[in-house]
């Protein structure tokens, strides 16, 4: 070999050497910084056990690589990672791609990612916990960034324009506050901007204009205020425009009329005025418009016949009149019609549904003339048909009788006339039909009913006569309300047999003959109004025995007898009405009957003494000779009473034992364990035992309540010290478990009385300001529970049964073991129970937070697990999730806090949203208890946590 081909050889030698020395240096950085990042995380599932320095980590999960095994992007979304943001990651020189989404991340962002990622393209952190502000940019490459639905806080960095690339923004769900800085409008190569759910204020800047690249605009849940700027029309690839929940004012600008694009207009919630621009019917591609809960006028054009893509219309809660335009009968994709509380008059027009496809009308609160449209169920795919309060006439249409799709129909409050058509009494999946307040007549007692998901029927005050009929054909009616009608003839004994019936309400009819017994197996019957009847015989007796009984009026009948005494001892009774019968005897003085107003016992020969509702004295004047000797009796009871009192002492000395108690009684022997000093010192075994009969008072004026428990043979040892556990906590919001008692034939768990009710029998009546109050405080318990216990106990059975609400309406845990107690209705199966949740064992506490998550959405929508209007989803979750994406707050808020959503709407719209991340299918994704009781505390009173309108993939 020449000098100079060897000379040749060894360079080429020296170059191929510095190539793989390069590529060896390059792939040991991305390699060290790869680790580093794995070092910083805490990964439960082991998803990144594959992140080992022995295998190439372009094979890794969630790795992906280039041509030149240069890390390009790290997709570990889903992942329930948890830990602070490692900037490692960052300093990647070729990575384009990184998704941190749907985690559990905390802490800060690194201030210096962006300038550290030059090549980043992609950068998602939503559905995690970081806090802190946003960084500020740099001259960056990046054409998404999504930080939605963490607790960022702080203004948005008037640099924001710098990240002059970007296609898509998306801050919403987070605490920003401020004004949306002017710099953001240099953002014009963006296409999707998401700001919603934060705090900021100020108005909306005309400059938005300039933004020409914008499809979708979502400023939703805001503060904003000032009018819509015109300019917003010169946005001609606009499809999606969101300005809901702010305070805009102002008409809405015709020239939105402009965006020949848009598909979706959401403005509803706010304070527009003024006539809809006719230019918005002219938007041809438009599927969906919203501007409800404003206070918008005029009518409705007949050019709305341009939308023929239009599938959802909302206009209710406006100042709308005239007619409806015949024109919307020609709309083919309509499927959501709702224009209530508006006031348009004339008739519907004849033909609407014929041409669409409608599945829900809602009409109600308007001064609609008429007849109802034969036409509505012409698809055959209405399910909710709302019209009530109007003045249509007529009959009951008999096509809607034969509509099989329907589920709820509200017809109550027209002047509709004649029978209630058989086919109408077999519409199997309705489970909400109201048609009182009409002329209906007929009889419905001798027709064969099968409704077998029906669950609130009202046909009161209309001409029904004859009989009552004997079934419904259903097992899940919870609300039967037939007054003010003329029926005739008894009480079917099968309405014992509704087991699920809460009211009951058979007033102003002329039924007659006894009232029957079988009502009290009625055991969820709440109210009970038999008035303004013929019934005859006495009051039975068995109606002490009905559990949550709170209301009774029996007035105007003919019944005679005394009052049950043991009536008044039932807990929850809290207004009780039995005037105009024929009553005798004395008024019972415990319970409803102490402060029973005088009205409630008039028309009777009762007697109670003056002190109570004004009644006489039961018994008549004596001599003063007997006023000596009743003064002589008393003398010798008090002496006796302070002999009693004495041998009680001794009895209780003789008979203590430290903590453990040991005594005889006719039924045993029996050992008693107290975990509070003071109740060891005051509780006998025959004070226990009182209370297992019912009695709640012991002999020394302390109340108690106990429990039987379950399956005592098989219970072993550990478990009692468990109980014991659970008895030395002491904490505002649970209550408290005084001790237990113990024999061969079984045992119980003592606690101490509350003066309240359960939540389940109180929730119909509570304001949304107490409803956010019991909500706090079980959350309090539960961070209690989980994080400040020396011992963490779980709760287990959490629901609205186990949750005692006292007097100052601060919520009481009732805790024991899931499955101890036989009384207990939330039991491990139940529907409270997270999914994950098979045996007692599996009960952590992430399923206590998904059962806190049911009883939040039951506190904002007055719907629980067991209610059945659900559709084709499957649960309650299910159609709070719906609801909450796709309705309106009116159509899933309960009625009862409706009239305070309006001021309170986006702590509700919160609330709901922290449910849903409770009852997450994956425990992973549901919050911490710790977490949890700090979004309840401050985010309610300041909107200090806001976890967004979106929904990641794991919930």
């Amino acid at each position: 070999m020449t000098p100079k081909n060897s000379n040749m050889g060894r360079t080429l030698v020296a170059l191929i050497f510095l190539f793989f020395f390069n590529i060896g240096s390059s792939y040991g950085d991305d390699l060290d910084l790869l680790l580093s990042f794995k070092s910083s995380i805490s990964d439960p599932f082991l998803y990144l056990s594959g992140w080992d320095s022995l295998v190439n980590f372009c094979h890794w999960n969630g790795v992906t690589c280039n041509n030149s095994s240069r890390v390009t992007g790290i997709d570990l979304s889903g992942k329930n990672i948890s830990g602070s943001l490692s900037s490692s990651i960052f300093q990647l020189p070729y990575v384009e791609i990184i998704n941190l989404s749907n985690n559990q991340f905390s802490g800060e962002i690194p201030s210096q990612i962006f300038a550290a990622s030059p090549s980043l393209k992609y950068l998602n952190f939503s559905g995690n916990n970081l806090t802190g502000e946003i960084p500020r940019g740099a001259k960056s490459g990046l054409e998404t960034l999504d930080l939605s639905n963490n607790m960022l806080s702080g203004n948005i960095p008037e640099d924001i324009g710098s990240f002059w690339k970007l296609r898509v923004l998306d801050l919403g769900g987070n605490l920003l506050r401020g004004k949306i800085p002017k710099a953001i409008t240099n953002l014009t190569r963006l296409e999707f901007l998401t700001l919603a759910s934060n705090q900021l204020f100020g108005e909306i800047s005309s400059e938005i204009s300039k933004m020409k690249s914008l499809k979708w605009i979502y400023l939703g849940y805001n503060n904003f205020s000032g009018t819509i700027p015109p300019q917003i029309g010169e946005l001609s690839s606009l499809n999606h425009l969101d300005l809901v929940y702010n305070n805009l004012t102002g008409e809405i600008p015709p020239a939105i009329g402009n965006l020949s694009q848009l598909q979706y207009l959401f403005l509803y919630q706010n304070h527009l005025k003024g006539q809809i621009p006719t230019s918005i019917f002219g938007l041809k591609n438009l599927i969906s418009l919203d501007l409800s809960d404003n206070s918008l006028s005029g009518e409705i054009p007949e050019s709305i016949v341009q939308l023929q893509n239009l599938q959802i219309l909302h206009l209710f809660s406006n100042n709308f009149a005239g007619e409806i335009p015949v024109g919307i009968t020609s709309l083919p994709s309509l499927q959501v019609l709702q224009l209530w509380s508006n006031k348009f008059k004339g008739e519907i027009p004849k033909d609407l549904g014929k041409q669409s496809n409608l599945t829900v009308v809602d009409l109600s609160t308007n001064s609609f003339t008429g007849k109802i449209p034969d036409s509505l169920c012409h698809s055959g795919s209405l399910f909710k048909l709302i019209l009530f309060s109007n003045s249509f006439e007529g009959e009951i249409p008999s096509s809607l009788s034969h509509c099989k799709s329907l589920r709820r129909v509200r017809l109550q409050n027209n002047r509709l006339s004649g029978n209630l058509s058989p086919a109408l009494t077999k519409l199997e999946l309705v489970y909400f039909l109201d048609l009182s307040g009409n002329n209906l007549s007929g009889e419905i007692g001798d027709r064969k009913w099968k409704m077998p998901s029906l669950q609130m029927l009202s046909l009161a005050k209309n001409r029904f006569a004859g009989t009552l009929p004997g079934s419904f054909g259903s097992d899940e009616l919870e609300n039967l309300d037939l007054s003010e009608n003329y029926f005739t003839g008894e009480i079917p004994k099968s309405f014992g047999n509704f087991s699920e019936l809460m009211s009951l309400s058979l007033s102003h009819n002329k039924l007659s003959g006894f009232i029957p017994e079988e009502l009290s197996s009625c055991t969820k019957l709440v109210n009970l109004d038999l008035s303004h009847n013929q019934f005859m015989g006495r009051i039975p007796p068995s109606f002490a025995e009905m559990p949550v009984l709170g209301e009774l009026d029996l007035s105007e009948n003919q019944l005679s007898g005394t009052i049950p005494k043991n009536l008044g001892k039932v807990a929850s009774l809290v207004q009780v009405n039995v005037s105009h019968n024929h009553l005798k005897g004395s008024l019972p003085v415990t319970g409803a009957f102490l402060a029973i107003n005088s009205s409630a016992v008039a028309g009777n020969e009762l007697c109670g003494g003056d002190t109570i509702a004004g009644l006489p004295l039961c018994k008549t004047h004596r001599s003063p000779i007997w006023w000596f000797l009743v003064t002589c009796l008393l003398v010798v009871l008090a002496l006796l009473l302070i002999l009693a009192m004495f041998a009680m002492f001794v009895h209780r000395t003789r008979h203590q034992l430290g903590s453990i108690n040991r005594d005889e009684s006719e039924d045993g022997k029996w050992e008693l364990q107290f975990f509070d000093s003071k109740a060891s010192k005051s509780i006998l075994i025959d004070d226990v035992l009182s209370s297992m009969n019912g009695e709640n008072v012991a002999s020394v004026g302390r109340k108690i309540v106990t429990r039987q428990v379950n399956e005592f043979d098989s219970i072993p040892s550990s478990v009692w010290d468990e109980v014991a556990e659970i008895g030395k906590l002491s904490h505002p919001n649970i209550a408290k478990l005084i001790g237990t008692c113990k024999s061969e034939k079984g045992g119980s768990l003592i606690y101490e009385f509350i003066d309240g009710r359960i939540l389940s029998e109180v929730l119909p009546a509570l304001s949304w300001d107490r409803r956010r109050k019991i909500a706090v405080g079980i959350a309090r318990a539960l961070r209690f529970l989980h994080c400040n216990c020396s011992n963490r106990v779980l709760v287990g059975d959490l629901c609205p049964e186990n949750v005692i609400v006292d007097s100052k309406d601060e919520p009481r845990l009732r805790l024991n073991l899931p499955g101890l107690v036989m009384d207990s209705k939330c039991i491990i199966s139940s529907a409270y129970a997270a999914p994950e949740t098979k045996l007692r064992k599996d009960v952590t506490e992430k399923s206590d937070i998904y059962a806190f998550g049911l009883i939040l959405i039951e506190l904002l929508t007055g719907k629980g697990p067991s209610d059945q209007e659900f559709g084709s989803l499957e649960n309650v979750i299910e159609w709070a999730r719906y609801c909450y994406s796709d309705c309106h707050l009116d159509m899933w808020v309960d009625s009862m806090i409706k009239p305070s959503a309006s001021s309170y709407q986006n702590e509700i719209v919160q609330l709901m949203n922290i449910a849903l991340h409770c009852t997450a299918c994956d425990p992973s994704a549901r919050p911490s208890a710790s977490h949890l009781a700090k979004s309840m505390e401050s985010g309610l009173r300041s909107r200090s946590r806001v976890l967004g309108l979106k929904f990641s993939s794991t919930i």
